[in-house]
């Protein structure tokens, strides 16, 4: 007798496992059961197969070879004087190379400066030369910048010829054109010393440099009278000096054109010479004249007045009075007072 079939219930249905379409169409397969992981011993001595961990040891030596490319790289992009600024390091940032090649550039620019400040003091020092002025004698400011040019062994044999002489040579600057300051006229030309009943004292000089050399001066020098400050600059004739230094009164007085509030009679700072009319030329040197003679290494190369031309006060050598002497015609001097 063959076997009943039994009927479908809803147990039984409920039992039975029906594929998804999903899985049907090869999506949402359930994932292989992974074969158990072989791990590496701890000395890193057993085989390492394929798909499997790497040793620890191995890892660790890849990171550090990963940074090092990674800084070689970043350093290969730097100039080579920065490169080369590292010393070295490639790991080094790039920002604190330039910071550092930064410092060192300024460090050696610092040090070249004080050098060559060092240099220009110590050549000073040993020319002894006084200090280049600028001078306006309508302003009380002066400006003074040291000189720096190289001794001269011509310039050293005339000072010795001075002192043999016994006579110093000066150059002494005024302004024969009318020109008003705090209401009077500040003009003085070689007439009016001509003119003058007696000595006449030089003053109204704010400038150190200046005062310095009316300071050196003596009984008996003789200086060129220069007209300054006109359309014709130059040499005009010669005074004698015949009263040594002494405190220039017109500083401490506030309604003089060159009065200076810093000079007091406890302390004075301004000092004239007293100077009398010897001789004037019959034509004017002129300074045209004067520079032709200063170039190409010329006898007046080293005149003072023409080195530092806005000096009142200036030194000349006995050379270079005697050259500029040469060159005035005395054929029309007339009954001027003849010069020692």
């Amino acid at each position: 007798m063959p076997p009943k079939k039994r009927k479908a219930t809803q147990a039984n249905i409920n039992i039975a496992v029906l594929p998804s379409p999903a899985v049907e169409r090869g999506r949402g397969r359930p994932p292989k059961q992974s074969r158990p992981t072989e791990r590496a011993s701890a000395d890193n001595t057993g085989p390492v197969k394929k798909g499997l961990e790497r040793p620890v040891k191995q890892i660790a030596q890849t990171a550090a070879g990963a940074r090092t490319r990674r800084a070689s790289a970043g350093n290969a992009e730097l100039p080579r004087a920065l490169r080369s600024a590292s010393g070295g390091k490639l790991n080094q940032p790039a920002t604190k190379v330039m910071k550092s090649t930064k410092r060192k550039k300024i460090a050696k620019s610092t040090n070249a400066v004080r050098a060559a400040k060092a240099a220009t003091l110590e050549a000073a020092n040993q020319i002894d030369q006084p200090v280049a002025s600028f001078e306006r004698r309508d302003s009380n400011v002066s400006v003074q910048i040291p000189t720096n040019h190289a001794p001269n062994d011509n310039e050293d044999d005339e000072d010795d010829e001075d002192d043999q002489d016994g006579i110093s040579y000066w150059l002494m600057k005024a302004e024969p054109d009318s020109r008003i300051e705090k209401g009077k006229d500040v003009k003085f030309s070689i007439d009016d010393l001509k003119a003058a009943e007696k000595s006449e004292g030089w003053d109204g000089v704010r400038n150190i440099a200046a005062r310095n050399n009316m300071r050196a001066m003596k009984l008996g020098d003789l200086a060129f009278f220069y007209h300054s400050n006109c359309k014709v600059p130059g040499i005009v004739g010669i005074m004698e000096i015949v009263q040594e230094h002494s405190i220039d009164e017109s500083a401490f007085d506030t309604q003089h054109p060159y009065y200076d509030l810093k000079s007091s009679r406890d302390k004075p700072k301004w000092d004239l010479v007293h100077v009398q009319f010897r001789q004037k030329f019959p034509e004017i040197i002129k300074l045209k004249e004067l520079q032709k003679f200063a170039k190409n290494g010329g006898v007046l190369e080293n005149l003072q007045t023409l080195r530092q031309s806005r000096l009142s006060v200036s030194k000349v050598s006995k050379k270079q009075w005697d050259f500029i002497m040469s060159l005035v015609e005395f054929d029309n001097v007339g009954t001027e007072v003849p010069v020692k």
